[in-house]
């Protein structure tokens, strides 16, 4: 598995909440600040709209996807002049003037007047430290055009949030997942974007099987001198490059992989702090403890009580 697939894969939540607009103009909707694990893909229909976010970053919409990453808040109107219309909230519409009054259900996902126009929203909610290392890599807001996949995406997931029908959920989670891979690839790959070192690695031939080795088998014990060999290359020289390319020698960043998966099985199981050593590749949970501390800044236990 590649090393995108296995942070989306580990990040992964079951739920994903997606609402479609069709509203005639002028519309404009304002949303409070989502929590910091959020994502957010936004995408018209029908007709231009316009993104402003709280802390001023001011983007165009067209037949674009959108992420919004750890907003303060934004508004998404059919014009930047449109004055916000209703606040959503934490799943609640708070009205803000009269003219909001043809924002009505039309389906358990789908509000507004019944027009062509509209805007789909998606939030997706990445879990835990391995979905942190995702979001720290994203901007505030990027843009990323609807080529065919994606527009072929964005047309399915306005249909199904258009319906109650048996399986939605999971019909809209795939589809809204899809579009939220598609986007990313395309964010890391634009001209002009400085993606993480990993990321760099992975289009390496030989850097990347070292760094997906890794991945696929992180509590194995690894030297540099065997990733070297998955690498097809000398230790000095696979050294050197993994630290040009990554930015971190090889054996620092496999120990923040490994504590990044530690942190969330701390979190999210009952497993002793022995047991998650052992499946990091520490044999010591006295080790364990030491390299945990020094990455995350406390030990395990209470990183497991009291969490960052």
């Amino acid at each position: 598995m590649d090393v995108l697939s296995d942070l989306l894969i580990r990040a992964r939540v079951g739920h994903t909440d997606v609402h479609l607009l069709r509203q005639s103009p002028p519309w404009s909707l304002a949303f409070a600040a989502g929590g910091d694990d959020e994502i957010v893909v936004l995408a018209t229909l029908g007709g231009p709209a316009h993104l402003r976010t709280d802390s001023g970053h001011d983007a165009p919409l067209g037949a674009d996807a959108v992420m919004v990453v750890k907003a303060t808040g934004y508004t998404v109107a059919d014009n930047p002049a449109t004055a916000p219309q209703a606040l959503i909230k934490d799943g609640r519409k708070i009205l803000l003037g009269s003219e909001v009054a043809a924002i009505r259900p039309l389906a358990a996902r789908t509000y507004g007047d019944g027009s062509a126009h509209g805007l789909l929203r998606g939030a997706y909610r990445l879990h835990g430290a391995v979905g942190a290392r995702l979001l720290d890599l994203l901007p505030e807001v990027s843009v990323t055009p609807a080529d065919p996949r994606v527009g072929t995406l964005l047309n399915l997931l306005a249909a199904e949030a258009s319906r109650s029908e048996p399986g939605q959920d999971a019909v809209l989670h795939r589809l809204l997942e899809s579009v939220l891979v598609l986007s990313l690839r395309g964010l890391l790959d634009r001209p002009g974007f400085t993606p993480p070192g990993w990321y760099l690695a992975t289009a390496d031939p030989q850097l990347g099987g070292a760094l997906q080795a890794m991945h696929d088998d992180p509590g194995a014990g690894w030297t540099v001198a065997t990733l070297a060999a998955a690498a097809g290359l000398s230790r000095a020289r696979f050294a050197a490059r993994f630290t040009e390319v990554v930015g971190h020698p090889p054996l620092t960043y496999l120990t923040e992989w490994r504590m990044t998966l530690a942190a969330d099985a701390l979190r999210d199981t009952d497993d002793t702090v022995a047991a998650i050593a052992r499946r990091v590749g520490y044999g010591d949970p006295f080790a364990f403890s030491v390299a945990f501390k020094r990455v995350t800044g406390v030990g395990p236990s209470a990183w497991r009580r009291d969490g960052p």
